[in-house]
């Protein structure tokens, strides 16, 4: 049977994001990724290159996800935020990838956030030609969308970042009552949110002018 290197690869970044997501970058172990990937450390190193940049490329690969993910429609903001909601839920390895990235990699602004930036840029001006933040001056319409956007992405991460605190400070007894309450609290919230004096959010979370 002729070697599958792309499969190889694939198995590699999948078992990586696992444990990098368990023990983050100084607490995973290469031996640990290439047992559960069933390869060799010597093919981590040849994909790869070292821990950290296998590291490095997962993280970009899920902020990647991130970026496709976070899409607010100004004509339907309680359905979208719904489904973002919904995607964080069923990726939880992302939220701890990013803690594990905050805590313990340099912070060197790169091309793939220039990427990320002129991504997200793109989504804040679609909203602002959808007609969100109306009311303010033209140069400051989009940063209020940034903002906006950024604050949605805050409401809905932090419950998967911190799942204790959230089922505590409810008072429930199981992350998934805990979750499904938070759910409906931050439609609620960014509908909110997503409202200004030149366009109303309906109930449903279409915005009229």
């Amino acid at each position: 049977m002729a070697y599958d290197a792309e499969g190889t690869r694939r198995r590699i970044f999948e078992a990586a994001a696992v444990e990098f997501a368990e023990h983050g970058l100084a607490g995973a172990r290469v031996d640990r990724i290439a047992t559960a990937a069933r390869a060799n450390k010597q093919a981590i190193y040849l994909y790869y290159g070292s821990k950290e940049k296998l590291f490095a490329a997962i993280v970009r690969a899920k902020l990647e996800e991130v970026r496709v993910s976070v899409f607010v429609d100004p004509d339907a903001v309680a359905e979208s935020v719904g489904q973002m909601f919904d995607w964080y839920r069923e990726h939880p390895e992302l939220i701890r990838l990013l803690l594990w990235e905050a805590l313990e990699a340099r912070d060197e602004p790169g091309g793939s956030e220039r990427g990320l930036r002129d991504a997200f840029r793109e989504k804040a001006c679609r909203l602002v030609d959808a007609g969100v933040a109306r009311h303010l001056p033209e140069d400051a319409r989009v940063r209020a969308a940034q903002d906006l956007l950024f604050t949605i992405m805050g409401l809905i991460a932090w419950n998967f970042a911190v799942p204790r605190t959230c089922r505590a400070v409810l008072d429930e007894e199981t992350d998934q009552a805990a979750l499904d309450r938070r759910r409906e609290t931050v439609i609620a919230t960014a509908r909110r949110l997503a409202t200004d004096p030149g366009g109303r959010v309906s109930a449903g979370g279409s915005v009229r002018p």
